[in-house]
């Protein structure tokens, strides 16, 4: 329990905090000889508040202890009684105060700290729709969303994870419209976790998903409040995480890799064409080089003779078979990419510059790879750029047929597809099948597949993701 007595209070913080030097205790007494101990973390409170709301107000008007909450300026004050609150308090950033004879602790919500403006999303750029993306404030990020959906019924549920870190973290979801069976899923495997720290979302989706060993994104991720405010308005539910500008999202389809936020911003006909567009970079980005391999190797009398001997005079003199040429094109193209993401921007723009021309050029010219090749993987990478939520995943899946394609030919490629095919058909995150709405098949869910129907064509939400209140739209005039 707390002391009566400031200075063991005094010694008490200092011992919980081991002495750091972070720790502001200072100790004044006010104009009535009260002896008051105030005590914070440097950095988290707002100066400026503290002296003239605070401080000011303390040491001219406070006679009893009784009467702190009628002369300070301050909404949020809290009483406290034992030493473990005391503690939570201060590391959440809250300013303490003990009053020389009160068993009690005051806590008072001051927190103030820098942070980043809110700016556009560099990863999900748009040419119309919203440019404003989270920040590492949670209380923020809550704010975003909250403005994009101005009801009642949505609900924010918070949770501390994280020994050691004490993360806040927030699930978000809509009354009435969430999915029960999803929400109390999420509910119990968040607080199932028990670990030293969460840094990021991303420790949070290692956690809580339901096939780890799978390659594929079984939990989504954004950093836009209006794909969240789209998601959880079909009955899903999102996750906040302090600390970070990426909300997770549950459950997550395969077919949300290829949509993006502006498909809705458009009209149905040019978002239909993009979404066929990048399931064909998907495609290509994947199959391409396998399927080069194989027909270079094994079915060469499946391409046209003129291109066939372009391509074997191309190939003259080079020492390498295509599956090894194939392994060591895609291998750099992942250096090239990799070095410029972690170097600074200027530097990173030089080596891609560095790698893509000079590397390339030189490698055709000295006779280690063959021009196609080159073509080929070219091809591939700007395939795997029109499709940023699966590069991972196509990097992988692209080295696995690459492979399979250089030993068994079409035959492998073939059943590397399958094998791909079953791995997605077979996941069911969160009880919901990852290649609904074609797996199982859904009228509903088929209106926002690759084809996107008018919104005013949408009047139901997609009936695997809400049991109730499925209507989206009522009344709509006929077209």
């Amino acid at each position: 329990m707390i002391s009566k007595d400031i200075y063991k209070n005094r010694e008490m913080l200092l011992e919980e905090f081991n002495n750091t030097s972070d720790l502001i205790v200072y100790e004044f007494e006010t104009n009535s000889n009260l002896k008051i101990l105030m005590s914070y973390l440097d950095g988290f409170i707002d100066k400026n508040i503290l002296d003239r709301d605070v401080m000011k107000p303390i040491i001219t008007d406070l006679k009893n202890y009784s009467d702190l909450k009628k002369i300070i300026f301050v909404s949020d004050i809290k009483e406290l009684e034992t030493q473990e609150d005391v503690v939570k308090q201060i590391v959440s950033g809250n300013l303490l105060l003990f009053i020389q004879g009160c068993k009690q602790c005051f806590s008072l919500d001051l927190k103030h700290w820098e942070k980043r403006a809110i700016e556009e999303a560099d990863s999900e750029a748009v040419v119309r729709g919203p440019k404003e993306s989270f920040i590492e404030d949670i209380s923020t990020n809550k704010m975003l969303l909250r403005r994009k959906i101005r009801n009642s019924n949505l609900v924010f549920e918070d949770y501390t994870l994280g020994e050691q870190t004490e993360t806040g973290i927030s699930i978000a979801y809509i009354q009435h419209i969430v999915n029960d069976d999803i929400l109390n899923k999420v509910k119990r495997r968040i607080q199932d976790i028990n670990t030293d720290s969460i840094l990021e979302s991303g420790y949070i989706e290692q956690f809580i998903e339901d096939s780890s060993s799978s390659i594929l994104p079984t939990i989504g991720n954004t950093q836009k409040p209006d794909i969240v405010a789209g998601k959880i308005l079909e009955g899903r539910v999102a996750i906040f995480c302090d600390g970070t500008p990426h909300v997770l999202i549950i459950p997550h389809l395969f077919i949300e890799n290829i949509q993006v936020s502006e498909d809705y911003y458009s009209r149905p006909y040019i978002a239909t064409f993009l979404r066929m567009l990048r399931t064909l970079a998907l495609l290509l980005g994947i199959v391409l080089p396998g399927l080069y391999v194989a027909l270079q190797t094994f079915h060469q009398e499946m391409i046209p003779t003129v291109l066939v001997i372009t391509m074997a005079g191309a190939r003259e003199g080079v020492p390498l078979p295509s599956v090894l040429e194939a392994l060591l094109m895609t291998i750099m193209l992942e250096l090239i990419k990799e070095s410029g993401v972690r170097l600074p921007k200027a530097v990173g723009s030089a080596v891609n510059i560095v790698g893509a021309l000079v590397l390339g050029q030189a490698a055709v010219e000295a006779g280690i790879v063959s021009a196609p090749m080159v073509i080929v993987i070219a091809i591939t990478a700007i395939a795997e750029f029109a499709v940023p939520a699966l590069t991972e995943v196509m990097i992988l899946y692209r080295l696995f047929l690459i492979i399979l394609g250089g030993f068994m030919g079409l035959y492998g490629i073939t059943c590397g597809l399958v094998i791909i095919i079953i791995g997605v058909i077979s996941l069911d995150p969160f009880g919901i099948p990852y290649g609904y709405p074609i797996a199982p098949s859904d009228k509903t869910g088929l209106k926002d597949f690759i084809i996107r129907f008018p919104l005013w064509n949408m009047k139901k939400r997609p009936g695997l993701l809400t049991k109730e209140n499925k209507i989206r739209q009522r009344n709509v005039r006929k077209k």
